[in-house]
């Protein structure tokens, strides 16, 4: 098969990308390096450009014969799109309408959507979320998530595009081969923030200490990105039997189904690393939210998969890729 990543050059792109070309497909990339980096694209066909541009589209897809798209360039920052309402609408929704014009345009009706776990409305059960649980948004970054989701639903039915939509719940750590990783110098998510305040014997704010929750900080379900990654083919090779005139869309939880919070995070991270973490703690940050984890049954059922690494996996491969990325990146 050959795939064709937007935003492949980023950390999650990047490492679906190396989980793709392991399991024997074909990879191009498209990404206009405002975030990712050119050096995650080694051996893969790469088109530096933007997903709104048209013209490049017809070029991608007319010199690939493109089998399927994984659809990963968005902005991700939840306070930022706060701040910056219009740029995460322009990019994030406007773009994305650009290439699945591009996608129909061309003949590639299937695609595997980037979606996020930030759509749920908060749970009243125990804070665990399937498909079915109802959705939402709190911030300007979920809204275009929902958006594009709705999106892809409608162009379904009237369409041949077939959409398999996954919804991510934490992504950490990196690439166990340390192929690529988290390519931020400061990452916003709390892992990376984690990592910066140990390096540089810094203080890591715990953002939110009130919630209605055990400890009082959020519940997350913290999913290792090659796990992730390894969701990702599995929707790819999947696709022709999960996405029918009967059944034109598919929507997935991808998580571990185990809850963690935030506090109970830092002490993970203390573990891992030997060496106390100076903390202390603040308010929650625009958009935050209480959290939610994962029912993970479909993605057994119509994937057959799980996830197999841990929390601890995660931040040991976040701290090998740092000595890498000096090595890479520079930083």
């Amino acid at each position: 098969m050959r795939i064709l990543i937007t935003g492949g050059a980023g950390y999650i792109g990047s490492t679906i990308a190396s989980a793709a070309l392991d399991a024997g497909h074909e990879v191009v990339v498209i990404d206009d390096l405002s975030e990712g980096r050119a050096e995650f694209c080694a051996g893969r066909t790469f088109y530096r450009g933007d997903i709104g541009d048209p013209a490049l589209l017809d070029r991608v897809f007319g010199e690939n014969d493109i089998d399927a798209v994984v659809h990963c360039a968005a902005h991700i920052v939840v306070p930022e799109s706060v701040a910056q309402p219009l740029r995460y609408y322009e990019n994030n929704v406007g773009k994305t309408l650009d290439l699945l014009t591009g996608m129909l345009r061309n003949g590639v009706h299937d695609i595997v959507f980037s979606s996020s776990a930030s759509v749920y409305a908060d749970p009243t059960d125990g804070f665990t979320v399937d498909e079915d649980h109802p959705t939402t948004a709190d911030c300007p970054y979920a809204y275009t998530k929902l958006m594009m989701e709705q999106v892809l639903k409608d162009t379904s039915l009237a369409t041949p595009l077939r959409p398999v939509i996954l919804r991510y719940f934490n992504p950490l750590g990196a690439d166990p081969s340390l192929r690529s990783g988290q390519q931020r110098p400061h990452p916003t998510n709390v892992l990376g923030r984690m990592l910066d305040a140990w390096a540089e014997g810094g203080t890591f704010t715990i953002t939110g200490c009130d919630w209605d929750t055990p400890d009082g900080t959020g519940i997350r379900d913290y999913i290792h990105v090659w796990d992730l990654a390894r969701a990702h083919v599995a929707a790819l090779e999947r696709l022709p039997e999960l996405v029918t005139d009967e059944q034109p869309h598919q929507v997935i939880n991808i998580g571990t189904g185990r809850p963690m919070s935030v506090r109970e995070l830092t002490e993970a991270f203390q573990q891992a690393t030997g060496t106390p973490l100076r903390i202390t703690e603040g308010p929650a940050r625009p958009g935050d939210v209480i959290g939610a984890y994962a029912r993970t049954d479909k993605a057994a059922e119509l994937l057959g998969w799980h996830a197999e690494l841990s929390v601890a996996d995660g931040i040991r491969d976040a701290l090998a890729w740092l000595p890498r990325r000096r090595e890479m990146l520079g930083y």
